[in-house]
């Protein structure tokens, strides 16, 4: 039987939050973000181990308290880019996981992945052939930008999906598919496809937000609290 590990990217630095240092380390609820992100799997008992891919020159991580997490390994080897991270990741624990063992990648600035999130991607690609991602139909009219910030056309959002994380993929398959693609490639599925594969959407909610400005803290920390309550 396959086993599930999780990989979290956290090499990078959060330009677009204007913060002094890694926004992963931003604090929602009394805890950096990313130990949130990190508590999704470990409190899940289909998760194996949970890997957590930090710059080689971060200085931030021990600073913290990160004790009561007993799947967690850290490895020191993150890349210029989150694909470059994610596949030196891979290399090493190359020893530790199987080939056809699943890899669930999660950014670090996705505090809030539920419980019942989780399960729903664990069970309907328990089975897939190719793996796929979690994501969230677009509901907002869409818009694309012209000339002085106006707008050139409406493009229909028809079949549009956003897309999200954990992306869950088998590590032979993950590992050859990021090794092809090259730095360029934004996520893991898209690294996936350009093997001629279509990995599969599975349904999420706006629940499991991405922390990209300042204010998605807020937003975060209420998804938080009403998840406790």
């Amino acid at each position: 039987m396959s086993l599930n590990f999780a990989l979290l990217p956290a090499a990078g630095v959060g330009a677009r939050m204007g913060a002094n240092g890694p926004k992963q380390y931003l604090v929602i609820d009394g805890r950096p973000m990313i130990w949130h992100a990190i508590q999704a799997f470990e409190r899940h008992a289909a998760i194996r181990r949970i890997y957590v891919v930090l710059s080689a020159t971060d200085t931030q991580w021990d600073t913290h308290d990160w004790s009561g997490f007993g799947k967690l390994t850290v490895l020191r080897c993150g890349g210029e880019t989150r694909a470059e991270s994610v596949l030196n990741g891979l290399a090493a624990i190359a020893g530790e996981v199987a080939e056809q063992d699943w890899m669930l990648v999660h950014d670090a600035a996705r505090p809030c992945l539920s419980q019942g999130l989780l399960d729903r991607l664990l069970a309907e690609l328990a089975e897939d052939a190719v793996g796929g991602i979690l994501a969230a139909p677009v509901a907002d009219t869409l818009k694309r930008e012209g000339q002085g910030r106006r707008i050139h056309e409406t493009v229909s959002r028809a079949g549009l999906w956003g897309a999200q994380t954990p992306q869950m993929f088998r590590y032979g398959l993950l590992r050859e598919a990021l090794r092809r693609a090259g730095s360029e490639v934004t996520d893991e599925a898209s690294a996936v496809e350009r093997l001629g594969l279509s990995p599969r959407l599975v349904e999420s909610d706006a629940s499991n937000l991405k922390v990209t400005f300042p204010h998605d803290l807020d937003v975060a920390a209420w998804w938080l609290e009403r998840r406790q309550s």
